[in-house]
């Protein structure tokens, strides 16, 4: 039993171009290699922000709500972020 698919895409002539130049070049047997790869990427990019989501966001915005008074404001953080920009160009002119 077959396990592949034929379909008909339309690109953009660059990525057109792109996909040719990569079989052209040898680094891919066919057009649907090239494709095909360019699925894998983006099921592992997909995966990853899933994973990052899952293991990092829910888990910072869960010990923000044990304890929202841990948390620095934007304006606190821009603040600060400014006041650290003028110190180094004070610093940087001051040593020209």
């Amino acid at each position: 039993m077959r396990t592949t698919k034929a379909i008909s895409i339309t690109l953009p002539h660059d990525m057109l171009d792109m996909v040719r130049e990569k079989v052209a070049s040898g680094e891919y047997a066919s057009e649907s290699e090239v494709i095909r790869d360019g699925l894998r990427s983006l099921r592992a990019r997909d995966e990853a922000i899933e994973k990052w989501l899952v293991e990092q966001v829910n888990s910072a915005y869960d010990d923000y709500l044990r304890n929202p008074d841990d948390v620095i404001s934007a304006d606190d953080v821009f603040a600060e972020l400014r006041a650290y920009h003028a110190v180094q160009v004070t610093s940087r002119d001051d040593a020209a």
